[in-house]
């Protein structure tokens, strides 16, 4: 099977391009890998060019610009990148009989549930944010592009298939992600003699990189992907409290004060509830525990923490700030 991934160098793209070559239906070839010079998000057009030299059987849409709070600044350029950018590329892959498998986000949702219950994959979504906005107008494009196909050459079974995959609050290698921005933030914290502050009222479902690739290698393997997955590590955990296993698996000691979402200043509406119910795998089992997947990330978290210690403080990163 052709497989390629849009955002290869990404996050995700990297992790879905090791799983990819690790699963026997991409062959010795293994996966196609479309960077953002292959394929540009300001420039959709793009994929015409590649499905022809390619001519993949099936497409994962990992590409996405994922800067929250930049998003809130500028909704019309996030609606271009996430929103008709993937609306382009499906309605391209549809045309050509091409599989897709769309990665979007929690932040389609409100996130304002009180019943302890994560979002399910037909809840009613209500972006908070001009982020969640501009992922659910592409996943609304690739919808509309595959329902498009269907109805005008066939049967469904005889199409091609659309997958929608949300994800939340991903995290992984190579960083620059909540667990090192909060590491990073530790330390100068601890340099301070001050307390870390981090915010004790938004909930959501930490992720691994590793783990998201292999269920949608997984889901791709199992020949029927159509449908909308929830797929994200078990469990609901504060952003304070994940901090604290953050810094336990790294190994630094910091005193944590937790603060109210609201006295955090952000461009962007982060959604308080952000915890997804997550999707079984075409296995019948949910993804592991994300204590579990933390655990996997602790040798990183470890080398991270010592690498920084070690960085002049006027270079280290910046406070932690968004998610995917």
């Amino acid at each position: 099977m052709r497989v390629a991934v849009t955002g290869a160098g990404g996050r995700l793209g990297r992790a879905l391009m090791a799983a990819l070559a690790d699963a026997p239906f991409t062959g010795l070839s293994g996966p196609i890998a479309w960077n953002r010079q292959d394929f540009d998000l300001d420039r959709p057009e793009t994929a015409d060019a590649l499905l022809r030299r390619d001519r993949p059987e099936i497409v994962v849409h990992a590409a996405a610009w994922t800067d929250v709070d930049g998003a809130a600044r500028d909704p019309e350029l996030a609606q271009a990148r996430n929103g008709r950018a993937t609306g382009y590329l499906a309605q391209r892959c549809a045309g050509a009989g091409v599989d897709l498998v769309v990665v979007s986000t929690n932040e389609v949702f409100a996130g304002d549930r009180t019943d302890g219950r994560g979002a399910r994959p037909d809840d009613p979504t209500a972006p908070p944010n001009a982020y969640g906005a501009s992922k659910l107008a592409g996943e609304d494009g690739a919808r509309a592009a595959y329902a498009a196909t269907r109805s005008s050459g066939g049967s469904v079974s005889a199409g091609p298939a659309l997958a929608i995959v949300r994800t939340a609050w991903l995290y992984g290698p190579p960083g620059n992600d909540f667990p090192t921005k909060i590491l990073a933030a530790a330390l100068r914290a601890r340099a301070a003699g001050e307390p870390l502050k981090v915010v004790g009222d938004e909930f959501g479902s930490p992720t691994f990189s590793t783990d998201l690739a292999e269920a949608i290698a997984e889901l791709i393997g199992s020949g029927a992907i159509a449908g909308t997955y929830h797929y994200v590590n078990v469990g609901a955990v504060t952003r304070a409290a994940w901090a604290r296993a953050v810094l336990l698996a790294a190994g630094v000691d910091v005193a944590i004060e937790e603060v109210a979402a609201a006295t955090w200043a952000r461009a962007s509406t982060p959604p308080r509830w952000a915890v997804l119910e997550p999707s079984p795998l075409p296995s019948g089992e949910p993804m592991r525990p994300w204590s579990e997947a933390l655990a996997d990330y602790a040798p990183f978290l470890t080398r991270f923490a010592a690498a920084d210690q070690a960085t002049p403080a006027g270079s280290r990163s910046a406070a932690p700030s968004g998610g995917r």
